[in-house]
């Protein structure tokens, strides 16, 4: 796996990164809602909060709790200060990033807020990479949460609505994910455990396939998914065999048959490796949930609950990290238009 051109140059391919000096991802921190506690990965959340308010007057208030107990929790980990962080990296699912501007602001750390949608984490991830590897930030901390019912509220309808859900819907993951990521001089070592890196990326492009149907947001987003995994396979001339895992976001259970479909037409079968985050958070037999989980949090609680404990110790070796995003709006959906997806992959290694 080489970058294209001379030595120097990161630039892989069409849309790809290999990073000279992967920057080392040294903690990460969970919190999350009851409902999420209560599914397959429950016991691995480092914080589970069973009032869905946070102790706070409305969802959005409680969306911005849970994102403070986050990077408060990932910092306490990672045995640092606020001010040990150069950069906040993250964004959420509400109008204007509300619940990161006022979930983190009195944190005191410099903020970068996006919107990738639920591909937020890995937008994150990526960005942190990039400032890290550039020598632009020592420790870069990237974060990214949602609720269930501001996202309800926001995109769908008021929960004493009581409407019916078709099963291609999924459920929004009420949670907050956190990593911090660092360069080789600033990581922790551990000799019992493997240190994680991020090795690449693999940013995505808008990708729309005419969906309107809100409540099918799988297959609004596979054909994004579809697109990055190719290229990123196409890029470092990989084939999905290179990884333990190839990791969507939350393309649910619609979402991730229509994934494998679309790879296998392109020659790339990722049956036996893929892996959804929506499909593994809650169990959808006993939980209600029909497609599975959605939302900013659920790639970002189960990475760091789940998926870096399986590098850390070796588990696995190495996965593509692809959070997936429905690049709607209250606005845009109101007037008639399609749903674009997006998605990005953050190459993530045991070393």
């Amino acid at each position: 796996m080489t970058a294209n051109g001379n030595n120097q140059t990161k630039m892989v391919g069409k849309q790809s990164i290999l990073f000279q000096n992967a920057p080392y991802i040294i903690a990460t921190a969970s919190v999350a809602g009851k409902k999420e506690s209560e599914g397959p990965l429950g016991s691995l959340f480092d914080i589970v909060n069973e009032d869905p308010m946070f102790g706070q007057n409305s969802w959005e208030e409680a969306e911005s709790e849970l994102m403070k107990e986050a990077a408060e929790k990932v910092i306490m980990k990672a045995g640092l200060a606020n001010s040990d962080i150069r950069y906040l990296v993250g964004g959420d699912l509400l109008g204007q990033l509300i619940a990161t501007s006022f979930g983190i602001a009195e944190l005191k750390i410099p903020v970068l807020g996006i919107y990738g949608a639920c591909s937020t984490m890995g937008e994150a991830m990526s960005i942190g990479a990039m400032l890290v590897d550039g020598g632009y930030a020592d420790r870069v901390l990237a974060i990214t949460s949602s609720h269930f019912a501001g996202a309800e509220k926001q995109f769908r309808f008021p929960l004493d609505y009581g409407n019916q859900r078709p099963y291609s819907a999924t459920w929004t993951v009420t949670g907050s994910g956190a990593v911090i990521i660092t360069g080789e001089d600033k990581k922790i070592s551990n000799p019992a455990e493997a240190d994680v890196v991020i090795k690449g990326i693999t940013t995505g492009k808008i990708v729309d396939y005419g969906i309107k149907d809100s409540m099918n947001m799988g297959a609004a987003m596979a054909p994004a998914a579809f697109e990055t995994i190719k290229q990123n396979l196409e890029d470092f001339g990989l084939q999905p065999s290179y990884y333990d895992r190839i990791i969507t976001g939350d393309l649910g259970d619609v979402g991730s048959k229509i994934l494998i479909d679309l790879l296998l037409e392109a020659g790339h079968d990722i049956s036996k490796n893929h892996m959804d985050c929506g499909v593994e958070i809650f169990d959808k037999e006993k939980q209600d949930t029909h497609a599975g989980g959605s939302g900013c949090g659920c790639s970002a609680i189960t990475f760091a609950g789940y998926i870096y404990r399986k590098l850390k110790t070796r588990e696995w070796n190495r996965v593509l990290f692809l959070p997936t995003g429905a690049l709607l709006s209250q606005v845009s959906f109101n007037e008639g238009k399609t749903v674009p997806g997006i998605a990005h992959a953050v190459m993530v290694e045991a070393k």
